[in-house]
C-alpha cells in the first residue's frame, strides 16, 4: 500500500489509480470509510424518525390529524329523557285545549295492500268525496268538524263506500256543534258541551273483522278445486274482454252484412 497525500485532489487521485494498479490504496479505504458512516448516520435516523419501529419497511410516516376538534363532532342524546317528557307535557297541553274535542280525526276504515295483509282492517288517511256526499256533507263542511279528507283515495267496492259512510253517519249522530255566537246556543246544547268526554282515540271504532272459521276437514268438492288455475283463468278473461267484445262485435257485423247481400 503506497502512503499518498490525505487532501480531496489526492484521495480522488488514489481512487483513480486503484483501477489500473493492483491492491488496496489508502483513498479508497477513505471513500469507504466515508460511505459506511454515511450509511449508518441515515439508519440511525431513520430508526428516530420510525419511533425504533422496525416493521415500516417502505411506508408512508404516519401523519394522521384525527384528533382536531373532535369534540365538535360527537353528537350526544343524554337529552333523551328530557324531550320525552316535553312531548309528554306538550300532548296533555293540546289536549286540555282544544277539551272536549276528540284527540284524533275521524278516519276511515281501509284494507291492507298486497294478497298477503288485504283480510286486515286499519285505519285510513282521509274519506273520499264520494263517502262524504253519501254521508250528506261536503268536504269543506268535513274539515270543520274533525273528519279527515283524502282528494286521491278511490272506492273500489260498495262494500267499503258502505262501511265508511255509516262510520261518518255515527260520527254525526255523536257530535255536538255549538253555533258560533252565544246567544244561539240553547240550554241543551250547553248541558250536553258540559257533559261531553274527550275520547283519546277513533270516536267511531273500527269494525270487526270476521271471526276465523273453526277447523274443519276438507270436503272431495273441495279437493277437486283448482285455485291457481281459477285465478289465471279470471285474470286472462279480464285482460282480454275487450278485445273478445270486439270480435264479437266483428263478427255480428259481419254476419249481418252477408245476410243483406
Amino acid at each position: 500500500m503506497t502512503e499518498k497525500s490525505s487532501t480531496g485532489a489526492g484521495v480522488f487521485r488514489d481512487v483513480i489509480n486503484s483501477i489500473f494498479e493492483p491492491g488496496v490504496n489508502r483513498g479508497v479505504m477513505v471513500v469507504m470509510n466515508c460511505a459506511f458512516m454515511g450509511l449508518f448516520a441515515i439508519l440511525v435516523y431513520l430508526m428516530f424518525a420510525t419511533r425504533f419501529n422496525l416493521h415500516m419497511q417502505n411506508k408512508q410516516l404516519p401523519n394522521v390529524h384525527l384528533r382536531k376538534e373532535w369534540d365538535l363532532r360527537v353528537r350526544t342524546w343524554f337529552n333523551q329523557p328530557g324531550r320525552k317528557l316535553r312531548r309528554r307535557n306538550a300532548r296533555v297541553a293540546k289536549a286540555a285545549k282544544i277539551a272536549p274535542r276528540p284527540l284524533e280525526l275521524l278516519r276511515p276504515a281501509v284494507h291492507c295492500p298486497t294478497v298477503k295483509y288485504n283480510r286486515k282492517t286499519r285505519v285510513g288517511r282521509g274519506f273520499t268525496l264520494e263517502e262524504l256526499k253519501a254521508a250528506g256533507i261536503t268536504a269543506k263542511y268535513a274539515a270543520t268538524i274533525g273528519i279527515a279528507v283524502d282528494y286521491r283515495r278511490k272506492n273500489r267496492s260498495e262494500e267499503s263506500l258502505a262501511v265508511n259512510t255509516q262510520r261518518i253517519k255515527d260520527y254525526l249522530a255523536q257530535l255536538i256543534v255549538l253555533p258560533t255566537q252565544a246567544k244561539q246556543r240553547t240550554s241543551e246544547q250547553k248541558q250536553a258541551y258540559q257533559a261531553a268526554v274527550q275520547v283519546p282515540g277513533q270516536v267511531v271504532p273500527l269494525p270487526k273483522v270476521a271471526a276465523a272459521e273453526a277447523p274443519r276437514a276438507v270436503t272431495a268438492e273441495e279437493k277437486q278445486v283448482q285455485a291457481y288455475v281459477t285465478l289465471r283463468k279470471a285474470r286472462g278473461a279480464y285482460k282480454s274482454h275487450g278485445i273478445a267484445q270486439k270480435r264479437k262485435a266483428e263478427l255480428k257485423e259481419k254476419k249481418a252484412n252477408s245476410v243483406k247481400k
